[in-house]
C-alpha cells in the first residue's frame, strides 16, 4: 500500500504511519518469549553517556525463523563459555522491543547455553 499524494488524505497518511510504526515493532522471535538460536559472533557494545564500558554481547540467528539479533551476556566471564557456532537460549531483556539499561539496540539477553545455565557454568569453575 503506497502513499497518498492528494490533497484531504490526511487519515490515510496517518493510518499509513501506524501501520509502519507497528511493522517494525514486531517480536524478533515470532511470538516465542525463550527461543533457541545458533551464535554467530562475540560483539563488544559501548555503553551510552555517561557510563564508559564495553558490554559483552553475542550475535544471535533464530533457529525457528531465521533473524539476526544482539544478545547480552550476563555475569563476570560467561562469555568465554559461549562459542561460536553454539547454540544459546535467548529471552527478552526487559521493555517489549526496547533496549534497557545503557545497551543500545539490544533488547534480549543469554539465558541458556545448550543445555547449562551460564550462571551454574560460572560458579562451578569457582569452585
Amino acid at each position: 500500500m503506497g502513499k497518498c499524494h492528494v490533497l484531504r488524505t490526511a487519515r490515510k497518511l496517518c493510518s499509513h504511519r501506524r501501520d509502519q510504526h507497528t511493522a517494525l515493532k514486531a517480536n524478533s522471535f515470532g511470538g516465542a518469549s525463550p527461543a533457541e538460536g545458533i551464535v554467530l559472533e562475540k560483539v563488544g557494545v559501548e555503553a551510552k553517556q555517561p557510563n564508559s564500558a564495553i558490554r559483552k554481547c553475542v550475535r544471535v540467528q533464530s533457529i525457528e525463523n531465521g533473524k539476526k539479533v544482539r544478545a547480552f551476556v550476563p555475569n563476570d566471564g560467561c562469555l568465554n563459555f559461549i562459542e561460536e557456532n553454539g547454540e544459546v537460549l535467548v529471552a527478552g531483556f526487559g521493555i517489549k522491543s526496547h533496549a534497557l539499561v545503557d545497551i543500545p539496540g539490544v533488547c534480549f539477553k543469554v539465558v541458556k547455553k545448550t543445555s547449562e545455565y551460564t550462571l551454574k557454568t560460572l560458579k562451578l569453575v569457582r569452585l
